[in-house]
């Protein structure tokens, strides 16, 4: 579980990590205190690994929305993100969640695998629409974002 004193390593772990976009301090110190619950961090030593900002939406309750997934690079290929989304779904803050949603930009690949594989190997259902336009929500100046939504989640945490 992520402390305020981690703040600067993740900044630091999501600027190793394209096209992730790269946050604020301040956005990723909020993340780690106000959400420390629903946010996971992987470590070797004292080095960070891994990490997962992940929260659930006010106004969608039953949801867990992962907002980012990164690894360092010298921990890729080791089913890490695999294992950072399983320990987040046994979190008792996300035991009462039955979806699990992200967005992904259409050419993310590394990202539509990773949830792809997760829905498969939990037996759950990867339904895709968009939900943040280009033109409409970013003004031509960031992809699409497409909504991935995974459901049912697995009673891990139940």
């Amino acid at each position: 579980m992520p402390r305020a004193e981690d703040g600067p390593r993740v900044s630091k772990l999501i600027a190793l990590s394209p096209p992730l976009d790269v946050n604020s301090g301040y956005c990723n110190l909020l993340q780690c205190t106000d959400f420390q619950d629903t946010c996971i961090l992987a470590e070797r030593g004292s080095a960070l690994l891994g990490w997962i900002s992940a929260y659930r939406p006010p106004s969608s309750p039953e949801q867990i929305f992962v907002w980012q997934v990164a690894v360092d690079p010298v921990a890729r290929g080791q089913n890490l993100a695999r294992n950072m989304l399983d320990a987040l779904l046994a979190r008792p803050a996300v035991a009462t969640a039955t979806a699990l949603t992200t967005t992904i930009t259409e050419d993310n690949e590394a990202s539509w695998a990773l949830f792809r594989a997760f829905a498969r190997r939990h037996g759950a259902t990867l339904t895709r629409s968009p939900r943040f336009d280009r033109h409409a929500h970013f003004a031509g100046a960031h992809d699409t974002e497409w909504e991935a939504r995974i459901s049912p989640l697995p009673a891990l945490s139940k």
